[in-house]
Order: structure tokens, then C-alpha cells, then sequence
């Protein structure tokens, strides 16, 4: 019953339309109880009175009752769709404003094209009977009962014969209702399954074809979609026989009333008007058995999609602002964990008690075997996730009492590997700081090396990026990416690896441009190819979770321990590059 509660909330903001619109309902549904009493007189009046006279009048009043029947049909049809389509489109921002509520850990435990299918097939399910169930709950509730009450007045006896259907129409929807529900979440499992499957194919379609796995891909995708056809197969078989067994139900009471009602006639007990009007009633109270049953399936169909959108709509971020949080002003960059302890799971500790200190506009360089534990350390001063034990202070401040958008505006990252938008290369360094200038967005490009290349391009800043960056190379997007936290003018800077696989040339440009943009900056960086470890203030390396040496690149290399074995066995010597000799090493 929650379920059903929450579908209906849905339609609460929108209480306004649907009543109007339901009141238009109610007047269609009334007017068709009207015409089979019209009918009855009519039949009595060409069988029995042979009126011509009275035969035209009551043509004209079915007629009228037609055409009030028209209006109210279409307002109400109107009223109801848009408000549909409406609810519908507030209910997907909603979900996606949420999605973007959501803390890192929840994005890292799901798939994507798993995301996608409860943001696409399912609530698509759900618009399907939205505002459709309480329309037609409401249209058959006054056919069902208005035309009960009528046809007591008419026979009761005759009444009694239909009313023995309903509880047939029941057990039927109970049964068949169950098995329906149960299938339609397969269902919606099965594609979402599917969705995922096409989604990795298309973001990996370069190492799908490298690899030479097209046929591979194929064969995954058509089992995943043959899986979903057997179970919708099978309920196929079930709605197939359940609409004409509700049919065959109706037509043979319906053929039992006519053999009944004709005897009655033949009796003289009522006229043949009455027992047409009788079966005309009978039809109309078949139809909303029938129609409850069938709602009832459906509504069973839409209860499975909703838990499976509900269930994120429940989902509480890990990392969330506070009431009591303090809007952090702008910050001078000094970084300090106290005792930091972290794990994505809890048999298995990432982070062991990790303490030091950073000064404002000093450059900290995280290296050490993979797995050891720099990409969570980032994580962590970048607050998509808190720690389980100890505190990160900035400026003094506890990070988990600032508010998030305070602190994340003062935070510039450049990640390993650049995904665009798919817009325009404007449009992409523009997201660092929307409403800035032409002028601002080209500096920062020269800044970052960029604006060459950009002019170079077809249409220059308007030149479209394509998906996820794929019409530039590794560099340029790098360079972009470079030029958008230059524009944002970051206090505090993360850079992940930012020159790891690209060639000299364009890691000499990145290698400039990032000197200037860590400028005055206190910076992280998680050094690969990255020369400025040479220069950092501080070198952490990191083992197992813990800080095991720290010191400038001389003082460790002096005393030969961790960082000086990797240094030694990895470090692609300094090699000479022209002027522009930089030290490379590998971490």
C-alpha cells in the first residue's frame, strides 16, 4: 500500500487540473448512464406506441447527449494528458536533481546503464498509468455503480445474474495480478541489464573493436535481450489469456441475460425497450469489472517500476551539507589531517591514521606503489567522501562543518583522464565559470597553452568536441581541462596525474601551463610524469595506506629508502628534450 500512497502524492501538486478534469469525467460517465434509458423509450416507442412524432424528439436528446458527451470527453482527455506529460517532466528533473545530491559511493556501486534504465524504461512505465488509473478508477466507479443502482430500479432479479460475475472478475485479477507484477520487475531487471551492456559497448567501442570483440559484444547484448524476451514472453501468455477470459466471462452472462430477458418479454413481465436498455446496463457495468481487473494487473506493473525509481528517490547522500555548516570564506589554502582513517569497506581499512600539514601556496607531491592509497587521500581533501576516524581541517576549519558548494568552489581538479561535453570547446571551458566574459575564456586558454590548437580548429572556439572530448586528442583535452580550472581561479589545486601518457610535446606545453596555473596555490599533485615533484615543497610516499617517508626529492633520495628504491627501479632518467630539459619520473 506505501507504493500506491507514494503514485498518488505524485498527483497532489497538481490537484487543480485533475479535479477539473475529473469533473468533466464524471459528466461524460454520467451522460452514458443517461443514453441506454433514452434507447429504452426509444425501442418502446418504434415497437410498441409506432410514434413518429415522440421518435424524433428522443433521436434529438440522444443526440445532445452525444454531443455533450464530446465536449466533456475532450476536456477531460486534454486536462488529464497534459497534466500527465507534466508530472512526468517534474518527476525526471526530480530524479535527476536528486542523482545529483548523491555522494560519490553511490555512482561507484552502480553501473550506469543500470541508472539509465530506472531513469528511462521505468519511469516510462509509471507515465503510462500515472494519471490513467485514477481516471479510469473514477469513470468506472460511476459506471459500475450508477448503472447497479439503475438496473435494481429496472429488475433486480436480471441484476442479481450480473452481479455474480464480480467475484469471478476479482479472483481472476488477484491471480493474475500477482504473476503480472512478479514478471514486470523481471523485466525491467533484465533490460536495464541490456542498457548497461549497450552503454559500455558504446563508451568502449575502441577496445571492443581493438580487441576484435564486436562479435563477443553482439552475443552479450542478444542474450541479455532474448533474456528479457522469455520473460516477457511469458507474460504475454498470461495477458493474452486473461483479456479473453474476462471476455468470455462478460458475453455469457450476457447471453444468459438475453435468454432470460427474452422470456420475459415473451411473458409479457417487461418490454422490449426494458430488456435492451436492461442489456445495454449490463454492458456498461461488464466493462468496469473488466476494466478494475485489468487496472489492477496494471497497477501491479507499475508498483515493481516505482520501487526500482523510489529506491534512488530514498537514497541519502553519504557526504551532505548540514543546517549548522558554515559558509567557508575565501580560503589561504593551509591543509591539515589529523588521524585520518578511511575504508570502502570495512574489512578493509584504505587510509591508517594519515596526519601532516600543508602551507598555504605550498606545492605536496603524493607518490607510491599502486594501491597505496593517493587517489583515496584526494578523495578525501576533495570531500566526495568523509573519513571514518580523524578530521581534515582547511584553515583551521573542520571540513566536515563547511558548507560543500563554499569549499567546492574553491577547488580546482585536473583528473588523469579528461572527459568533455559533448558541446563546444567554449562551452567547455565556460563551465568552469558561467557568464564569463570572451575575453576571460580566451585568457585562460592562452594561460593554458590552449588557444593556439583552438584557433586551428574549424570553427575555432564554437568547434563541437564530440562525446566525451573523442574529436581532440589527449593533450588538447587536457589543455582544455587546464584552461577551465584557470578560469574558475581555484585556492586550493588537485591534480591527478595530469601529464601521465601524453607525448613530450604535449606534456612540455601541459608541464608549462600547469606551472602557472599552481601559481600562489597551495597543490596536490599525484605525480607520474610530473617534473614538479622534483620541486615540490613536501614529498609523501605512501605504502600500504600509510605515509612512510616524507621530505623534499634530495632529503629522501638521501636516505634511500621507499621513495628512492622506486625512484631508481621506475625513473626514466632526465633525458635531453632541446631547451626545455625536464626531469621525468615515474610513480
Amino acid at each position: 500500500m506505501e507504493q500506491y500512497k507514494r503514485l498518488i502524492r505524485l498527483l497532489l501538486p497538481y490537484k487543480t487540473a485533475l479535479i477539473i478534469g475529473s469533473v468533466f469525467l464524471a459528466a461524460a460517465s454520467l451522460t452514458n448512464l443517461a443514453v441506454p434509458l433514452l434507447i429504452k423509450d426509444l425501442v418502446d416507442v418504434v415497437m410498441v406506441k409506432k410514434d413518429l412524432s415522440m421518435l424524433n424528439n428522443i433521436a434529438i436528446n440522444i443526440g445532445l447527449l452525444f454531443f455533450l458527451q464530446l465536449i466533456c470527453s475532450t476536456a477531460h482527455n486534454y486536462l488529464f494528458d497534459l497534466t500527465e506529460k507534466r508530472i512526468i517532466t517534474d518527476f525526471r528533473k526530480k530524479i535527476f536533481q536528486h542523482l545529483q545530491t548523491l555522494s560519490l559511493s553511490f555512482f561507484a556501486k552502480r553501473r550506469t546503464g543500470e541508472i539509465m534504465s530506472r531513469m528511462t524504461n521505468d519511469v516510462t512505465t509509471l507515465e503510462n498509468l500515472i494519471t490513467d488509473i485514477p481516471a479510469t478508477a473514477l469513470q468506472q466507479s460511476i459506471r459500475l455503480f450508477g448503472g447497479i443502482l439503475i438496473i435494481i430500479y429496472m429488475n433486480w432479479k436480471l441484476t442479481f445474474m450480473i452481479l455474480v460475475l464480480a467475484p469471478i472478475l476479482v479472483l481472476f485479477a488477484k491471480t493474475f495480478g500477482r504473476k503480472l507484477k512478479r514478471l514486470s520487475t523481471e523485466i525491467q531487471d533484465k533490460l536495464a541489464t541490456s542498457t548497461i551492456i549497450l552503454e559500455e559497448n558504446i563508451s568502449n567501442i575502441q577496445v571492443v573493436k581493438s580487441f576484435v570483440r564486436s562479435g563477443l559484444e553482439a552475443e552479450r547484448f542478444s542474450d541479455a535481450v532474448e533474456d528479457s524476451f522469455q520473460s516477457a514472453k511469458k507474460r504475454v501468455i498470461i495477458s493474452s489469456f486473461f483479456g479473453p477470459s474476462i471476455g468470455f466471462i462478460a458475453f455469457t452472462t450476457s447471453l444468459v441475460l438475453l435468454w432470460y430477458g427474452g422470456r420475459e418479454v415473451i411473458t409479457g413481465g417487461i418490454s422490449p425497450g426494458e430488456l435492451i436498455a436492461f442489456i445495454l446496463y449490463a454492458t456498461i457495468i461488464a466493462g468496469p469489472m473488466g476494466s478494475f481487473a485489468r487496472m489492477y494487473t496494471r497497477l501491479q506493473e507499475g508498483v515493481g517500476a516505482s520501487k526500482r525509481v523510489f529506491e534512488i528517490l530514498d537514497t541519502k547522500e553519504d557526504v551532505r551539507d548540514d543546517a549548522r555548516d558554515i559558509l567557508l570564506p575565501t580560503i589561504t589554502g593551509k591543509v591539515e589531517f589529523d588521524k585520518v582513517r578511511f575504508h570502502y569497506r570495512e574489512d578493509r581499512e584504505v587510509l591508517h591514521g594519515i596526519s601532516f600539514s600543508a602551507e598555504p601556496g605550498q606545492v605536496i607531491a603524493l607518490v607510491g606503489p599502486s594501491g597505496a592509497g593517493k587517489s583515496t587521500l584526494i578523495q578525501l581533501l576533495h570531500r566526495f567522501y568523509d573519513p571514518v576516524a580523524g578530521e581534515i581541517r582547511i584553515d583551521g576549519t573542520p571540513l566536515k562543518e563547511v558548507s560543500l558548494n563554499s569549499y567546492w568552489s574553491q577547488i580546482g581538479f585536473v583528473p588523469q583522464e579528461t572527459l568533455m561535453f559533448g558541446g563546444s570547446i567554449q562551452e567547455n571551458i565556460e563551465y568552469a565559470k558561467q557568464g564569463a566574459t570572451q575575453e576571460e575564456i580566451i585568457a585562460s586558454a592562452k594561460a593554458a597553452n590552449a588557444h593556439n590548437f583552438i584557433m586551428d580548429c574549424p570553427e575555432g572556439y564554437q568547434t563541437i568536441v564530440g562525446e566525451k572530448g573523442i574529436r581532440l586528442s589527449a593533450g588538447q583535452r587536457q589543455r582544455i581541462a587546464i584552461a577551465r580550472t584557470i578560469l574558475k581561479n581555484p585556492r586550493l589545486l588537485i591534480l591527478d596525474e595530469a601529464t601521465s601518457a601524453l607525448d613530450n610535446e604535449s606534456e612540455l606545453l601541459i608541464q608549462e601551463a600547469l606551472e602557472r596555473l599552481m601559481q600562489g596555490r597551495t597543490t596536490f599533485v599525484i605525480a607520474h610524469r610530473l617534473s614538479t615533484i622534483h620541486n615540490a615543497d613536501k614529498i609523501m610516499v605512501l605504502d600500504k595506506g600509510k605515509i612512510v617517508e616524507s621530505g623534499t626529492h634530495q632529503e629522501l633520495m638521501e636516505s634511500q629508502g621507499l621513495y628512492h628504491r622506486l625512484y631508481t627501479l621506475k625513473s626514466l632518467q632526465i633525458e635531453p628534450q632541446g631547451k626545455n630539459t625536464l626531469p621525468k619520473t615515474s610513480f
